[in-house]
Formats: C-alpha cells, sequence, structure tokens
C-alpha cells in the first residue's frame, strides 16, 4: 500500500535474538571486498549411495517371494514403493540410528502394500503373516546395514578431510566456538581463523582484521565455510559476508549459547545456513502457482479492471495508473502497478512520504478502492511478468527500505524471496500504520518456514478477508 499514516511505525530498535534463516545479504558497495577466487559452491552428499542400499535391501527382502511368475513384478512394486517413501530428513543424518524409526516404518507400509497388490492379483498365492513378517525383518535389516555403511563411509571422509572454515565474529566468542570446533574433529568443520575488527582475545586462532588478509586465507587455505557467531554480522559485515558467498563459500550463522530450537548442529552449536534459498522444485513450484493463478484471475476480473479504469478517468482525469519504483527480490527494482487513488504533489513525495490514507481530497470511489484493495488488482499483472509473487513480502519504496534496513537487523532478510501482493503479516494484521518489526518478524517467519501449501493457505485467508472487506 502506498499510503496509510504520515508516519511509519518501527516498533522498536530490539529484535529477536534467535536463529533466523538468511538468504540475502545486502550487495556490497562499489568499494566492498572483491575476491578472485570464484568456486561453485560445495555440492551435498550424492543420493546415490543411499538409493542403492535402498534397491539392494529391497532386493534382499524380496527372496522370501516364491518362484511364480509373477514374481519380476512383485519386485518391481517392492523397489518402487521403497524408493517413493525415501524418507526426506530436514536435516543431515548422523547415522542409521536417526532414521531407524522413519526407515523401518515406510519399508512396513511397502511390504504392505505389496500384500495388498499380491492378494489382488492373484488370491490363491496371497502372502502369510510369517511371509510378511520375514520379508519385512530382512529388508528392514539390509536397509539398516547398507545405510550404516554409506553414513560410516561419509563420516570417515569428514574426519579425514575436514572442510577449512573461518568464523566471523568478536574475537573472544569467535575463538570460543572455533576451539569447540576443534575439539570435535567428526563434525567435519576445521577453523584455520577469525575475522574480527579488534583484537580482544590474542589466543587461539589467527585473526584476520582486513579483506586482504582474509582473500589470502581463502586461496591458501582452501577455505569453503565461513561461520558467523552474532546476529550483528549480518549487518555489520554484511558486504564481506557477500563477497564469502560469491567467492563460493558456505556461510553458516552459530548460536554461541545454542538456544535455538529446530536447527542443524555442529558440535553441539546450534546452526542455520544463510543464503539456503528453496529448492528448486520449490521455487518452480512457486513460479507456476503465479503464473497459474494471475492469468487464471486477469481474465475474469478484466471488466473490474476496465470499469475502475473508466471511472477514474471520469471522475481525477488522465492518469489511471499509478507506477512506483518498488525494491524486489535480492534488492532489484521494480516499477509497481496500482490504481492511482492520490496523485502526490511531486516525485519526492512519492518517494518518502509514508502514506496519504487520511488525505481529504481524496474521492468517495478513491476511499473504495482502497478500503477493499481494488487497487492492488494491476499487480496481477507484476505477477504474472515475474515481478512479484502472489504471496510474499510486501515490496517498499528504495527510501523505506534503507531507513527499515537500518532500524531493525532483520528487515533486509525480507529481500530474500520475491515480494508479493498478499503475506503472512497482512492476513496477521499487520497492514498500514502498523510495527515494523512486527512486520520484518512475520515476513521472515514465512520465508523460513516456506511451502506450497502456507502459500494456498494464505490466498484463502486473503481471499476470506476481502469478501468482508468488500461486505462491511
Amino acid at each position: 500500500m502506498t499510503a496509510e499514516s504520515t508516519v511509519p511505525s518501527t516498533g522498536g530498535q530490539s529484535w529477536d535474538s534467535g536463529l533466523s534463516a538468511l538468504s540475502v545479504l545486502p550487495a556490497p558497495a562499489a568499494g566492498g571486498p572483491r575476491f578472485p577466487v570464484r568456486r561453485p559452491p560445495a555440492r551435498p552428499a550424492s543420493p546415490m549411495p543411499v538409493l542403492a542400499a535402498d534397491v539392494l535391501a529391497a532386493s534382499a527382502g524380496a527372496l522370501v517371494l516364491d518362484g511364480s511368475v509373477h514374481r519380476p513384478s512383485l519386485v518391481a512394486v517392492l523397489v518402487a514403493g521403497t524408493l517413493l517413501l525415501r524418507p526426506r530428513a530436514p536435516r543431515p543424518v548422523l547415522g542409521v540410528l536417526d532414521e531407524l524409526p522413519a526407515v523401518c516404518g515406510r519399508i512396513a507400509v511397502t511390504w504392505l502394500a505389496l500384500a495388498a497388490v499380491r492378494s489382488a492379483y492373484d488370491p490363491g498365492a496371497a502372502l502369510s503373516a510369517r511371509g510378511l513378517l520375514l520379508g519385512w525383518t530382512l529388508h528392514a535389516a539390509a536397509a539398516c546395514a547398507g545405510r550404516g555403511a554409506v553414513h560410516w563411509r561419509r563420516r570417515a571422509v569428514l574426519a579425514g578431510h575436514p572442510r577449512q572454515a573461518l568464523v566471523v565474529g568478536p574475537a573472544a566468542t569467535a575463538q570460543r566456538v572455533a576451539a569447540a570446533l576443534l575439539r570435535h574433529p567428526r563434525c567435519g568443520v576445521r577453523p584455520v581463523g577469525v575475522v574480527a575488527e579488534h583484537l580482544d582475545d590474542p589466543g587461539g586462532l589467527p585473526v584476520l582484521s582486513t579483506d586482504e588478509e582474509v582473500g589470502r586465507a581463502l586461496i591458501q587455505n582452501g577455505v569453503r565455510v565461513v561461520l558467523t557467531v552474532s546476529p550483528a554480522v549480518r549487518t555489520e559485515r554484511a558486504p564481506l559476508l557477500r563477497a564469502l558467498l560469491e567467492a563460493g563459500c558456505t556461510v553458516w550463522e552459530v548460536d554461541p549459547e545454542s538456544r535455538a530450537h529446530g536447527s542443524d548442529h555442529l558440535a553441539g552449536f546450534a546452526v542455520r545456513r544463510l543464503d539456503p534459498g528453496s529448492g528448486r522444485r520449490g521455487r518452480l513450484g512457486k513460479r507456476l502457482l503465479d503464473v497459474l493463478v494471475s492469468a487464471a484471475l486477469l481474465v475474469p476480473v478484466s471488466p473490474a479492471l476496465l470499469v475502475c479504469a473508466v471511472v477514474l478517468r471520469l471522475t481525477g482525469g488522465p492518469g489511471v495508473l499509478f507506477r512506483q519504483e518498488r525494491v524486489g527480490k535480492d534488492g532489484r527494482p521494480f516499477t509497481l502497478l496500482k490504481f492511482r487513488t492520490h496523485r502526490p504533489v511531486d516525485r519526492h513525495e512519492a518517494a518518502t512520504r509514508w502514506s496519504v490514507a487520511d488525505e481529504r481530497g481524496m474521492s468517495r470511489f478513491c476511499r473504495f478502492l482502497r478500503r477493499t484493495s481494488l487497487d492492488e488488482l494491476p499487480q496481477l499483472w507484476n505477477v504474472f511478468r515475474g515481478d512479484m509473487s502472489l504471496v510474499g513480502p510486501r515490496p517498499e519504496r528504495p527510501y523505506f527500505v534503507s531507513l527499515f534496513s537500518q532500524a531493525h537487523p532483520g528487515y533486509a532478510d525480507r529481500h530474500r524471496m520475491r515480494t508479493g501482493i498478499t503475506g503472512l503479516a497482512q492476513i496477521n494484521g499487520l497492514r498500514g500504520d502498523t510495527s515494523i518489526e512486527d512486520r520484518a518478524r512475520f515476513d521472515n517467519a514465512y520465508i523460513d518456514t516456506w511451502s506450497l501449501w502456507q502459500d494456498v493457505c494464505i490466498l484463502l485467508r486473503t481471499a476470506v478477508a476481502l469478501v468482508r472487506s468488500a461486505g462491511s
């Protein structure tokens, strides 16, 4: 929205000290650090060894099946069920015991499905309870053995060839975290230096205080991992972290007090990856939803768009559409479209005045457009073009993005995802002159827990709110 009040409510300077995932860091200034290293990010562990172990385990379990002519088909069902029900762990698995319940459970489901298929296909050759139990036991034992071998091999490789790391943050805290990681080499990360502006703890690893020293460490030590140990680092050292990301490093935020919940862990510290981004399939699914829904809506709402445009032209003269620069994903600007409900005095007012909703000169029809959010309908074209998404953080003007980013450390994090027409903050009443800090927290929570189903739920709740607003 362009207007609800004349002064934004920033809600104070405090912010959540817990970890929050971060994907977007402000782009470095023209004179910011530039490292010559341009390596592709480290790839996650290949799923092929675990996949092969699962297929071999399914084949082992199929040994209990008789030698009928239908055996190849039943084995195919068993293998297909095993692959389709493979657990997708939200965090790295340390060993087979961590995934034992999920593995045994999905194997049980696979064998029950196999028994049902066999009974339907050949009632005379239905699996007995003894055969079902024996097949599940053999299959589960083989799967655990195979997966255990894969996990053991991966841990051995990590322990023998740990990833070199830099720790960024206050020297005393960074040295403490680095020392803990060095005491636990099985975590697979070996700190080789601390990046700090001031040497307030002379002991421990070498302290790198300049960008040149960091650049040399990247090349000489082959650094591939960067750990930040203070939330303030995200803003204070944003250009450096962005340069490290561009150099191919993986950046993680560490909670030195391990107070965060639901996170990954590294040597007992709670950690979250910075710049994880959504998976490729997740991004494609979100974009597909945007294109389909915006295209489907543009056709039926075109009469409403035409009526609004004609009424605005007749009552307010030319200039039906209002175009304004907003900040989108990764800090890239784009032109947002809205129906014009107010004429700013000049470009400076349009760029820097927070809101104009209380203007007495606004016509009754313009007030109706704003109250029902019909002035936002042209943004469906922004969504179809790819400037915006249906669901995401609301985009703001560059002036206020700079202002709020300085006041609230988590505000810039909102730009790691494409901005949207509606979002989690909006359906929770955070529109207009409400706390910027609260908006940023809800927007970041939405990004951290994003799912396609969550987008659908937000769209449905937005539709209900619009119907209630129109009926009021």
